[in-house]
């Protein structure tokens, strides 16, 4: 009855009120001819009319864009159109006062469009905005258009941003910057569109100021619930974002993390592992393995800089403050020769500038960190911003940690352990498992500055700051079970773990025309200090056994990088982008046991340096070629080394894209694997040189296809990655055996074990394939990768064995669903365990001084598997509105691995009377989290 009462009022307001604005909408519809073929959706073919009659209609163009016309149109009125069209698809029409045109799909859609309608209003967040008429006849023609696009409220740059002439093929993307340049525009009063995924596309009309300065296009941010009487350009866009034009990239805004399931809070670095050919089954890492590489063959850099520890808290944060970024972008592989230093990926991380149109702070309040920002115009041409970030042990931390803590007395063979400390970073171990354990002590902080000024509308300078440490301490007391032979007895163990990252950046950029640069000079350090020593007795029924041992590692890393990159614009088909570059690093690594005996003293220091040139080609609208050549002098080594590269992408048709990848790829630094089968392998940064420790070479060779949509996008990637100079460190001795260090060594270690760096080679092959759904209330991915990552070392064996972060295949599905002011989503992991090297059985050296070593007799390298990895994760976030219907927050739920399915992460092992005791470590089981956002403005 109340749909019939409100269908009656509408028709009744439509027959009998009459105002200016509704009778002038009234009389456009009436009046206006139309003959005319449609063959296009709904949501087109309103868009035709609102453009050719110049009016605002309001509708859901989720909704609306999966219906269709197709129709020919004899001379009829647009009101009759109007009418067909809506009758056809059980739609109705409401002229308001105003003039304004609601599509209705149901009669009580009306109150809810017009409030939302007037909210967008009100918020300057949804302004109808009709093309300026030419203020004069055009009086230059065919000439270079260059500017910056920004976001409209804040002042920030958006890069990555489409700039098109309308009405031509030209087009561009801004860069890092925000800035870009278009050549042979036509006239000065052509019209721009520009547009950028999260932000209202909106229209420009050129003028003669146009020609003389660079312009300035500035940007909305888009809605949830944006009600768009205008069609995007280009394709539509969703969280993890894929470019046409360039081969394996990742895109990324931190706006849009909060609709994704997280532990602790939106973090970028677990983001990227949701796609294809990243693993999502390393829960103890924030760091990318990409393509079956390792984390440290990963680029890091933010705001220039290096990261070299991408982990906070065990690896459930990243060392990103969201917060304080801008935007990322994850290249796969087949990278450009802008970029080298790593074999297999690199991520861009650009910090924001600071809000330079008004004060603002906000932050995130979860149940295991709190999160403040400030960001704040000073005077007219610079802002500032200030971002902390620390955790604390409250309920959230207790229950994490307590179920890595969880286990039944006198747990034996086969028992359930938990995180016991982080050498260089990582989660580590020693024996977990048993009773009386405690809750590791821990926590992190991590410090975002940054200061932005601009000298004038050519010259920007800003400079950036972090600072981020953790502190492990899990020291604890363990009761060894009693079994067999042994009566068991007790342990004291001294865990205590430090390390962080401090980093800073000072960069200029400049535009001059077609000639952009930008330069930077930064500084990174590491460092890793773990102590960790254990004293107590076992006590069989012969003998009890005093155990005093311990180990004490120090790594630390200190980078000092100059670089500068410029892009030229020579012409339209032709861009060149180059640079120099130059890096002092040294790195410093001991490991010593028991006090005395030093097993590794690595002190090395050294300088890269050199340049590249690359071009950027289009011989026409489809053909985009990229070929790039780099080069570099390593100081250790005394050698050049050449890397050649080319990327190319050619559009088989407007949906389809053909695209493929090659190159050669040199790493200086990396983290050599120290390995443990006993606790858990351990990793250490260490410089090349080139002797125990070689220079690690890659060569990519990438192709693959895609299919995309405004709404749908089908991707498949192949890939194939050959390796050398890989560096592994072991204590193993001939024969198979392996040396017992940490607290069950079985008496003191002597000095005959010496530095073992053993070196190999390697490949890494796959294919992948995604499946997303980019725009609509419901959104998402599914992704499938087969892949294969195998080594060779001479000292292991003359065949390939698995290597550590080898996955025979992933499945990862992403579901997203946004209602009004909810957003849900749902994120499901599949994939094969983790490789591992298992013991087989012990054996007792009786060395000269009279001591007994206890080794472990280990299987073929990697010749075990952990079981399968599986996961669901959940959450629900509710966005928190303004009156104006701005978004001044969000309240989020999350249920990290809902259906609680416990996974193995690794196992331990120790011996004790002769026989080999298991420990198996589990990551977590179901974890709840609440995170609230807020912000001022």
């Amino acid at each position: 009855m109340k749909q019939i009462l409100l269908l009656v009022t509408i028709f009744y307001a439509l027959a009998t009120t009459v105002v200016y604005g509704q009778q002038n909408t009234k009389d456009k519809l009436k009046k206006t001819k139309i003959d005319h073929f449609f063959t296009c959706s709904l949501d087109q073919f309103i868009d035709t009319i609102a453009s050719r009659l110049d009016i605002t209609i309001v509708y859901e163009r989720d909704s609306l864009s999966r219906m269709d016309v197709n129709e020919h149109f004899f001379n009829e009125s647009m009101q009759a159109v109007l009418k067909q069209v809506c009758n056809e698809n059980d739609l109705q029409y409401w002229i308001e006062n105003d003039g304004t045109v609601y599509i209705l799909q149901q009669p009580d859609d009306l109150p809810r469009l017009q409030q939302l309608y007037k909210l967008q209003q009100t918020a300057r967040n949804f302004t109808p905005k009709r093309i300026p008429e030419a203020k004069h006849a055009p009086k230059h023609f065919m000439f270079a258009l260059t500017g910056r696009v920004t976001d409209q409220k804040t002042g920030e740059a958006l890069p990555g941003a489409t700039v098109k002439v309308r009405g031509t093929g030209l087009a561009g993307q801004t860069n890092t910057s925000g800035n870009f340049t278009i050549l042979n525009i036509p006239s000065d009063t052509s019209v721009v569109e520009v547009t950028f995924v999260g932000y209202q596309p909106d229209y420009f009309r050129l003028d003669s100021g146009s020609v003389k300065r660079p312009v300035s296009f500035g940007l909305f941010p888009a809605m949830n619930n944006t009600i768009s009487e205008v069609s995007i350009t280009g394709r539509k866009k969703g969280v993890l974002n894929t470019d046409s034009r360039k081969v394996s990239v990742l895109q990324l805004t931190p706006a849009a993390l909060n609709k994704l399931p997280n532990i602790g809070e939106r973090d970028i670095m677990r983001a990227f592992q949701l796609m294809p050919g990243v693993s999502a089954t390393n829960e103890s890492s924030s760091g990318a393995y990409v393509r079956g590489g390792t984390p440290d063959q990963n680029l890091v850099t933010f705001d220039g800089f290096t990261v070299y520890q991408v982990d906070h808290l065990y690896g459930f944060f990243s060392a990103f403050n969201s917060n304080a970024v801008r935007d990322v972008e994850l290249y796969k592989g087949g990278y450009s020769a802008k970029y080298g230093g790593r074999l297999s990926s690199v991520t861009e991380i650009r910090g924001k500038d600071g809000n330079k149109k008004e004060a603002n702070i906000g932050g995130d309040l979860s149940l295991l960190s709190t999160n403040i920002y400030a960001e704040t115009p000073i005077g007219e041409n610079s802002s500032a911003l200030v971002a902390f970030r620390r955790s604390y042990q409250g309920p959230l931390y207790d229950k994490i940690f307590g179920q890595f803590n969880t286990s039944t007395a006198n747990n034996g063979p086969g028992g359930s352990g938990g995180p016991t400390g982080a050498a260089g970073g990582g989660m580590g171990g020693g024996p977990g498992g048993f009773a009386n354990q405690t809750t590791p002590s821990s926590y992190f902080y991590d410090l975002n500055t940054k200061y932005n000024y601009a000298i004038n509308g050519s010259n920007n300078i800003s400079w950036s700051f972090y600072n981020g440490a953790d502190k492990l301490d899990n020291s604890r007391e363990m009761t060894l079970p009693s079994f067999q032979t042994s009566s068991g007895g007790s342990l004291n163990i001294n865990d205590y773990t430090h390390y962080g990252n401090t980093g800073s950046s000072l960069k200029w950029t400049t535009s001059a025309g077609k000639l952009f640069g930008s330069t930077v000079a930064s500084y990174s350090g590491f460092f890793s200090d773990r102590n960790r020593g254990t004293t107590g007795t076992i006590t069989d029924s012969n003998t009890t056994t005093t155990i005093n041992n311990g180990i004490l590692e120090k790594n630390k890393l200190r980078d000092f990088s100059l670089k500068s990159d410029w892009e030229w614009q020579i012409a339209s088909p032709l861009k060149i982008d180059f640079g120099g570059f130059a890096t002092k690093q040294s790195i410093d690594y001991t490991y010593i046991q028991n006090d005395t005996t030093t097993l590794i003293d690595e002190h090395n220091s050294g300088t890269t340096a050199g340049g590249f040139v690359e071009l950027e080609i289009d011989p026409n609208e489809k053909l985009h070629i990229q070929p790039g050549f780099r080069t570099t002098y390593f100081s250790p080594t005394g050698k050049l080394y050449y890397e050649p590269r080319l990327s190319l992408t050619y559009k088989l048709t407007d949906r389809i894209t053909l695209k493929g990848a090659t190159g050669r790829y040199y790493q200086f630094t990396s983290k050599v694997t120290r390995e443990d089968v006993a606790g858990g392998d351990r990793n250490f940064w260490v410089l090349a040189n080139d002797q125990n420790i070689p220079v690690g070479k890659a060569d990519h060779f990438i192709g693959g296809i895609g299919y995309e949509t405004n709404n749908w996008l089908f991707d498949v990637e192949g890939y194939y990655k050959k390796l050398s100079g890989l560096t592994e460190y072991s204590i193993r001795q001939q024969g198979g055996g392996m040396g017992m260090g940490g607290p069950f060594g079985g008496g003191t270690t002597t000095t005959t074990l010496t530095q073992n760096f053993y070196n190999g080679s390697g490949y890494a092959k796959g294919l992948e394939f995604l499946l997303q759904k980019k725009a609509g209330m419901y959104t998402g991915w599914l992704s499938y990768t087969l892949a294969e990552a195998k080594n060779k070392f001479e000292n292991y064996g003359a065949d390939y064995f698995p290597a550590n972060q080898d996955i025979a295949y992933e499945f990862k599905a992403v579901n997203m669903y946004h209602w009004q002011r909810w957003s849900f989503a749902a994120t499901f992991i599949f994939s094969t365990g983790h490789p591992y090297t298992a013991p087989v059985g012990t054996y007792t050296i009786n060395t000269l001084d009279g001591n007994k070593i206890n080794y472990l007799s280990v299987s073929a390298k990697n010749g075990e598997r952990l079981p399968a990895y599986h996961r669901l994760d959940l959450s629900a976030t509710y966005d928190l509105l303004r009156t104006d219907g701005s978004k001044k927050g969000s309240l989020g739920f999350s249920f990290f691995n809902a259906y609680n399915h416990v996974n193995t992460w690794y196992n331990e092992y120790y011996i004790s009377n002769n026989q080999v005791i298991t420990t198996v470590v589990k990551y977590l089981g179901f974890t709840p989290n609440i995170t609230l956002s807020l912000n001022l403005n």
